[in-house]
């Protein structure tokens, strides 16, 4: 692909919706060029070397990458989270990290919402006993409501939010763990603030998880922290694999100390065969897909197109950027 001096080129890495590829055509100075993810391991590197932006789903963007873009202007995520791009190596060389702000934001509280009536109303088991012909079972273990039941929900961001109005409007005693957030803020929402997990536990319903993944958040469920739940507790997480121990979690469901759970990310995706929670009836799973529905997916390739374009006119959408520092 050739490119005029003036003219800048977005490498998009993996899958871009045709949305997004409409607000390049708007352009007449932008060349772009889309690098399947078949082709990563072999030409990913390579095709960094002259792309002003990179667009990227889940490929790591690390120092490594780094090093092979000497003429990068910004890195944008195709999405929220960021936990796969080393933020502090773009800092040192004043790259901004763009994400696509809220454009996701609505259809993961919806996912989770999903999760949480799909464990409560014991879904894969009701399922089940209809194809197999099992009418006669289907007292034996009885669905719950979510009306009257209290749930915690673990971050208050832009997803957090949403379910914390979504719990509400369900008619639920709703908790909020989130140091960075108010009790005042919470209090409008018409939620309650906490700040000890370990004592909330014992109270609540349902989890649900939406903080983001960090060296304070890996691990937070872990088998101390999922003993402290009631027995018959579900428990979702559409944020991000490791905040709860699989392992532990797993111990849990089948030893009946917890009910069940919702999982649409997981420690390592694609999750290995022999992971043994996708044996268990009481766990409801989806691909990494909360965030992912046709609405969202062409409101979040406008903002990432839309996030790079504004990089390179001189006008970043700063409340898009992750690391806002490097513009003082």
């Amino acid at each position: 692909m050739s490119t005029g001096k003036n003219r800048k080129k977005i490498l998009v890495v993996g899958w871009m919706p045709q949305a997004g590829l409409e607000v390049l055509k708007k352009r007449d100075d932008i060349d772009y060029e889309i690098l399947p993810l078949a082709d990563v391991a072999a030409s990913y590197h390579k095709k960094l070397g002259d792309a002003n932006a990179v667009t990227l789903g889940g490929t790591p963007y690390k120092q490594a990458e780094l090093d092979v873009s000497p003429v990068m202007e910004v890195v944008a995520r195709l999405g929220v989270g960021f936990d796969q791009v080393e933020v502090p190596a773009l800092s040192k060389r004043k790259i901004p990290l763009m994400t696509t702000g809220i454009a996701n934001s609505v259809s993961v509280a919806e996912h989770a919402m999903y999760m949480l009536l799909a464990s409560a109303r014991l879904t894969k088991r009701l399922d089940r006993l209809v194809r197999e012909a099992a009418w006669h079972e289907r007292l034996a273990d009885q669905p719950v409501d979510l009306a009257g039941k209290s749930i915690l929900v673990v971050g208050m961001g832009r997803i957090g939010s949403r379910t914390v109005k979504r719990c509400v409007a369900f008619e639920m005693d709703t908790y909020v763990l989130d140091p960075n957030i108010s009790a005042a803020d919470i209090e409008k929402a018409g939620a309650k603030k906490v700040t000890d997990l370990k004592a909330i536990l014992p109270k609540v319903d349902f989890v649900s998880i939406h903080c983001p993944r960090s060296p304070e958040t890996i691990n937070m469920f872990n088998a101390e922290t999922l003993a402290c739940m009631k027995p018959d507790a579900f428990l979702v997480n559409t944020a991000r694999g490791g905040i709860v121990n699989e392992d532990a979690l797993h111990t849990a469901l089948t030893t009946g100390k917890l009910r069940g759970a919702g999982l649409d990310v997981l420690e390592r995706e694609p999750p290995d065969l022999s992971n043994k929670l996708l044996g268990l009836e009481n766990v409801i799973l989806s691909p990494h897909m909360a965030g992912v529905t046709k609405e969202s997916n062409d409101r979040m390739a406008i903002a990432v197109m839309e996030n790079i374009l504004s990089v390179f006119d001189g006008k970043p959408i700063v409340a898009h950027c992750v690391n806002k520092e490097i513009y003082g």
